[in-house]
């Protein structure tokens, strides 16, 4: 895979994905292939497809369908639902990156069908058992970040580190960060706070060469006290749940406040840009895998055509910054700052 040079990157898209598939996955991956100029592979019943794409003008546009019959549903057990769904579309779309005939993929399908197709077809990055998730959380502290943001709720003090690498590659390859500052979450910023989790991990930390700033609180997030912050998955995905439903209290709040002060359009126009500063996650529409050997999207299944398009403006700069190879650098230079695995 490279992400340099004239080659077009090309994504390969889950069309049966998602609670709005195939209409508004279609349409958000064209308008992503026209405003990024990608290819896109769109993967799933054919018929349902072609009659998507036949609403808009894709003349000149890199895309094409590839046909795949089934499709895994919501609460499905993943990994029985894929050996019993060879020709399942998330399948199908891994296995295009795999070949090599797609630089990444993109589903807004069921995340555990997805994250149990990309291990199965892609594996895992050496020295990881698990892979990750995580990214943004605010808009107005875009330089911090979040790992791990739920895939992972059991953790040990290792797999924390792991955290680190993931967290500093997207620090530097998406944020331009040339040395983020690395921090535990946790319930107090002393050393010795925290649970055992967070205290075996603070001391390999301290051992490291990484530029590790010790703990920081909750109220440390928002000011952006650092800028890669980690915590076990179970904590994460409580933190970004709250911060959304925070977000969506304070703004029907703010609706019934403003209401005699502005008018609608201007009160939309501030509710608006609170959501996207609050709720990046949301606007964004999910996120990229981090750990797969490829570069794997899982999207939220709420998902519309602007997050598909975003998704696709995502991806394309993981590309772009050959951001797997990067993470397998950052956790062999992790793994020997640290005494290996």
């Amino acid at each position: 895979m490279t992400g340099t040079g004239n080659k077009v990157v090309t994504v390969a898209v889950d069309a049966m994905g998602g609670d709005y598939a195939p209409q508004e996955i279609v349409k958000g991956a064209i308008e992503g292939a026209r405003r990024e100029g990608i290819g896109i592979v769109l993967v799933g019943r054919e018929d349902a497809i072609q009659k998507e794409v036949e609403r808009y003008g894709i003349s000149g546009l890199p895309i094409r369908v590839r046909h795949a019959s089934d499709v895994i549903l919501d609460g499905e057990p993943p990994a029985m639902a894929l050996r019993h769904k060879p020709d399942a579309s998330i399948l199908v779309a891994t296995q295009l990156v795999r070949k090599g005939e797609a630089d990444a993929l993109v589903s807004m399908g069921p995340t555990g069908a997805v994250m149990v197709s990309a291990i199965v077809t892609l594996g895992t990055l050496e020295g990881l058992r698990r892979p990750t998730v995580g990214g943004d959380l605010l808009g107005f502290v875009p330089d911090t970040v979040i790992f791990d943001a739920g895939a992972n709720v059991d953790c040990n003090p290792r797999e924390l580190l792991n955290f680190v690498a993931m967290g500093c590659v997207y620090a530097k390859k998406m944020l331009h960060i040339a040395n983020p500052t690395v921090a535990l979450l946790s319930n107090g910023a002393e050393e010795g706070k925290g649970n055992n989790l967070v205290k075996g991990a603070y001391q390999l930390l301290k051992k490291s060469k990484l530029n590790f700033i010790g703990n920081i609180e909750g109220h440390d997030l928002p000011a952006g006290k650092a800028n890669v912050v980690i915590c076990d998955g179970f904590t994460g995905n409580v933190l970004i749940k709250f911060c959304e439903g925070l977000s969506r209290s304070i703004i029907e709040r703010l609706r019934v406040t403003l209401d005699k002060l502005l008018s609608k359009t201007d009160i939309d126009a501030v509710c608006k840009d609170l959501f996207s500063l609050t709720n990046v996650v949301d606007v964004r529409g999910g996120g990229l895998v981090y750990g797969i050997n490829g570069l794997v999207w899982t999207g939220h299944g709420h998902s519309k055509a602007p997050q598909v398009a975003e998704s696709m403006h995502q991806v394309k700069l993981a590309v772009q910054s050959n951001l797997v190879d990067a993470l397998k650098l950052e956790l062999t230079k992790i793994q020997r700052l640290v005494g290996g695995g």
